[in-house]
């Protein structure tokens, strides 16, 4: 798999030196802890949840081993890649809020988002592994 590595900062376009476009990014420092292994850790929480998905779908009851060993195998990848994401979009809201304050408090409203989407996926994990 290619390593993409990060570009170097540079003085943008003519046109964002002129002052005539607000800029269209806002370089990340620094990278999230997981961010080398977060496209493998989300397949491993995504296979698992199709898995017990589809399974239910199918009509086998919650309190089935097919349904809860997928869940407690991918709860935990997908709530850590979700931590990992909403980190990353909390960075990115501050390094908006001095360029642009409107750009990062809707990045802040996605963080919110993913705290809720954090805190359903826990519970429900829970929820199935305790029936």
């Amino acid at each position: 798999m290619p390593v993409l590595d990060r570009q170097p900062v540079g003085p943008g376009s003519a046109a964002q030196t002129a002052g005539t476009l607000p800029p269209r990014s806002v370089p990340e420092t620094a990278p999230t802890p997981l961010q080398k292994h977060y496209v493998n850790l989300s397949a491993v929480g995504l296979v698992c949840g199709a898995i017990a998905i589809t399974a239910l779908e199918l009509g086998t009851p919650p309190t089935s081993l097919l349904v809860k060993v997928p869940v407690l195998v991918g709860a935990p990848f997908l709530a850590i890649t979700t931590a990992d994401a909403t980190l990353r979009v909390w960075r990115s809201a501050w390094a908006w809020m001095p360029v642009d304050r409107g750009r990062a408090l809707f990045r802040l409203s996605w963080v919110a988002a993913a705290a809720l989407l954090l805190i359903l996926v826990v519970l429900a994990a829970v929820i199935v592994l305790i029936a």
